[in-house]
């Protein structure tokens, strides 16, 4: 019986497979993975290999059919072209994006001879490694973990697959597996060498497409990171890519975080366990803000005057002014004002109410703590906010932008967005100087994207340092739990409100825009699959289930007009 390969075309949106004819002289090295080149509208076009079948599955007559014109490369792994069905259907998406980031940068025309070492099998012992015989779970650990034991029980089960947030982690990453002994590969640079098989696999969020023989565990490392979820459609994350595929392959997953996500903890269930360094965190003192006579107009308060008058001490300032939320407090005992329903801060589109811009939710100008009707707005301007601080340190004081190479040599404190956290080395103290602009955002992870800028902080003054936060919600729950190490309170009442608002994990969220979005929102609209709210060109559709909102998504007709859907959109 002749043989069909059916195939996903390497071109820019078309999505739909074609059938083509095995010839019997490309029979033996094509397979389901195989990159090959075929005809497409009279042209030649590359390809992947999606399924081969007889020929009479085929909608075309076999002799109709063109031919595979040849087999250019090793392909991924049939296991990964599974995966990618499942997630483009899950993320709403073509699959030649997700096959590219599973596909060498070059052409590879076989695979090389496996390397194993002698180190890659045993037992090991310890709470981890039992979680991982148990079918894997989440890890918390402490902010300054190097994962080595993770690492370890992780690979004495076999190949093993270590994604991080990003390549410099990776990186590290890497160098800690060849220490302790293991054969690695980075990926994609080493596609080769990890589809041939070596002891572990690292790389950043494409990593977790690696093709990996014999797979035995997967490994996620801080999973709360934003960078492990692409930010182009499709948005596909690393996290929950790799739990389906330790699902299909029926071998366990480790997420391991300092700050495990909602949807981390909502996939393990009672799977947790946390490491000796788990409550290792630098010193945290929390500053309340409307304490001092000037907390609506300025942000140098007077423990921040102190730590920059100790000229012994390197201090990093951290303003993210990146969309930031106006927000409106008390002018009679200066409580900021939030949501009654989902926590967020509210602005004032007129003079009888206050709004939520996360949840919607409306009620008059009242004060929740006091019953005054008189709110003020809290507006910190940051035009001369270097100055200001320079005036109070008596020291040069650097302002570091994303586009800053060098440090000034006889800087000691620095102010910047978030992207000071990565252009500075080491400090003393890390101070953010107004955090509530995160943590009370009108998004509805706020507070995890809070607790991820505050853990950047806690990793720049690791050894003996101090972590600062200048707040005016000093009793908010992400707060008091980091200063107690003890971050339960948040975690309930995180479940509570997105249990109400039937937000992720205990529902499915997508956002659809452009100017297209009105005709998918309108077709979405008709469907008892989802919820959809529309304003200005820009849709929110729920569901109660990813499948449920990825069945809905699948039976749009696409408007010609441009439109993007991102499913699980990070800052909805």
């Amino acid at each position: 019986m002749t043989q069909i390969a059916r195939v996903v075309v390497d071109v820019t949106g078309v999505d739909k497979p074609f059938d083509y004819s095995i010839p019997d002289h490309l029979a033996d090295d094509l397979v389901v993975g195989s990159r090959v080149r075929v005809p497409l509208h009279r042209r030649e076009v590359s390809g992947w290999v999606s399924s081969i079948l007889d020929a009479r599955h085929s909608d075309v007559e076999i002799s109709r059919l063109l031919e595979v014109r040849k087999v250019t490369s090793v392909g991924p792994a049939p296991d990964v072209v599974e995966l990618v069905d499942w997630a483009a259907h899950r993320w709403a998406s073509r699959r030649r994006p997700l096959l590219v980031a599973a596909s060498p940068d070059r052409r590879v025309p076989r695979r090389a001879a496996a390397r194993y070492s002698s180190r890659s099998s045993g037992e090991t012992h310890g709470p981890i490694a039992a979680l991982i015989r148990t079918g894997g779970g989440v890890v918390q650990c402490g902010p300054a973990s190097r994962h080595v034991e993770v690492l370890t029980a992780a690979i004495s089960t076999g190949p093993t697959i270590v994604v991080a947030p990003t390549i410099a982690r990776a990186g590290q990453l890497a160098a800690e597996s060849r220490r302790l002994g293991f054969t690695t590969a980075m990926y994609p640079q080493e596609w080769t060498a990890a589809a041939s098989g070596v002891d572990v696999v690292v790389g950043a969020r494409s990593a977790v497409w690696a093709s990996v023989p014999n797979l035995s565990c997967i490994v996620v490392i801080d999973e709360h990171d934003d960078s492990l979820q692409e930010e182009r459609s499709p948005t596909w994350h690393a996290r929950d890519v790799a739990v389906e595929r330790a699902r299909r392959s029926s071998v366990p997953c480790v997420l391991v975080s300092p700050v495990p996500t909602l949807s981390a903890r909502h996939w393990a269930g009672d799977r947790v366990v946390a490491t000796d360094d788990a409550n290792q965190w630098p010193t945290i003192r929390i500053v309340d803000r409307t304490v001092d006579d000037r907390w609506a107009s300025s942000l140098v308060t007077s423990p921040l005057i102190e730590l920059l008058r100790d000229h012994g001490k390197r201090v990093v300032c951290v303003l993210n002014v990146k969309g930031r939320a106006r927000a409106l407090a008390c002018n009679a005992c200066r409580t900021v004002a939030r949501c009654e329903s989902c926590g967020a801060a509210v602005n004032q589109p007129d003079e009888q109410h206050v709004m939520c811009p996360r949840c919607s939710a409306s009620r008059p100008v009242v004060c929740s703590s006091c019953g005054s009707q008189k709110m003020r707005a809290i507006r910190v301007g940051i035009t001369r906010l270097r100055e200001e601080l320079e005036a109070a340190a008596g020291r040069p004081v650097q302002e570091i932008a994303p586009s800053t190479e060098l440090l000034n040599p006889a800087a000691s404190v620095f102010v910047g967005t978030e992207a000071v956290l990565y252009r500075v080395d080491r400090a003393d103290v890390v101070v953010f100087l107004d955090i509530d602009a995160e943590l009370l955002a009108p998004r509805f992870r706020a507070s995890e994207q809070a607790l991820d800028l505050l853990l950047h902080g806690a990793r720049l003054v690791a050894n003996g340092g101090e972590l600062v936060i200048q707040t005016a919600v000093p009793h908010h729950e992400v707060l008091t739990g980091l200063a107690a190490g003890d971050l339960s309170t948040h975690v309930t009442a995180e479940i509570g409100r997105r249990e109400r608002l039937l937000l992720p994990p205990f529902g499915a969220l997508a956002e659809v825009s452009g100017k297209g979005a009105a005709d998918v929102a309108a077709q979405l609209a008709e469907s008892l699959l989802v919820q959809v709210a529309m304003g200005n060109d820009r849709a929110l559709v729920r569901a109660e289930s990813w499948d449920a909102l990825s069945e809905a998504l699948a039976a749009v007709d696409r408007p010609k007009e441009r439109v993007r859907i991102a499913v699980d959109p990070p800052r909805a």
